[in-house]
């Protein structure tokens, strides 16, 4: 397996490409814009030149990873070759079951098809192919390359062979795999959601300030992040859609979003990708965060 196709250039998508490609597998980088794969590729290379920087890996582990990845503007071209595909596009569950309907048609029938999905049921996506048993989740978390975890899910049908390939995969671009059922939100966001989420209550209710919540969860919990600038890092918009796919599938008010995180992403407030949310990102105060992550 040394073909892979990535679905969607965004954070995750070329998160996801970066990591592969670093551990020299071929990467077809797929996107329907142009503009969104060339911001992609230009990220790795940024975030490539930070490694470098801080010798992790040299400046021709670098070109090696950049040589590694092709982009491509049609999922048909993309993939033809492929031995298993990652879609990482936006958390909708529209566009996901279109994805997959298209992905099936296309691959070979040999392909194992993933999703880097953070909540939505790996079973129901799996039932618009003709192969549900090669259907399989794949959680990667943000930022991909140097966060270690990536969480597995099998589907009602999904193999027992292709579950195993997939831990083995995992394992070899040194990552953690963790097995969890498809039920919503997984095992990550379903435990980690309801804090934010309650975070975000405890801000609409005056209890305290920004700043102070995150105090409190880094200071008194131990958390490298505050929950709040967390959110911020995710994407508001992604935390209210994992918190809608939670509900709708629960039917369990503890997961209803509150009203303040509604009313951000009707607004435009998503958090670091659109320049503001609980906090204020210039594009060099963005760029710095982002660093960190590196460092």
């Amino acid at each position: 397996m040394k073909n892979i196709a990535i679905i969607g250039a965004g954070t995750m998508g070329n998160g996801i490409a970066h990591t592969f490609a670093q551990f020299n597998y071929t990467v077809q980088l797929i996107d329907i814009s142009q503009k969104a794969l060339d911001k992609g590729i230009a990220t790795i290379s940024k975030n490539l030149d930070r490694m470098v920087a801080k010798e992790r890996i040299t400046e021709q582990d670098k070109e090696n990873t950049l040589k590694n990845i092709t982009t491509f503007t049609s999922i048909k071209e993309g993939v033809e070759n492929a031995s298993l595909v990652v879609e990482a596009a936006t958390e909708n569950i529209n566009l996901k079951l279109k994805i997959f309907k298209e992905l099936d048609e296309t691959c070979s029938e040999e392909t194992i098809l993933a999703t880097n999905t953070s909540s939505i049921s790996i079973t129901q996506i799996a039932a618009v192919t003709s192969r549900p048993d090669k259907v399989i989740g794949m959680h990667f978390m943000n930022p991909v390359p140097i966060m270690k975890l990536v969480e597995i899910i099998r589907g009602y049908n999904t193999s027992d062979a292709v579950n195993d390939t997939i831990v083995e995969l995992t394992e070899k671009i040194n990552k953690v795999p963790v097995e969890v059922n498809d039920y919503p939100g997984f095992v990550a966001n379903r435990i980690l959601m309801p804090m934010i989420n309650e975070s975000i209550e405890t801000l609409y209710n005056g209890v305290a300030g920004v700043k102070e919540i995150d105090t409190v969860m880094k200071l008194g919990m131990a958390h490298p992040m505050g929950p709040l600038q967390l959110a911020d890092f995710i994407g508001l918009d992604v935390c209210l859609s994992i918190l809608n796919v939670m509900y709708d599938g629960f039917k369990n008010p503890k997961y209803a979003p509150c009203p303040l995180l509604v009313n951000m992403v009707n607004a435009g407030k998503l958090g670091v990708k659109s320049g503001e949310g609980f906090y204020d990102y210039s594009e060099s105060r963005k760029a710095d965060k982002v660093a960190k992550m590196f460092s």
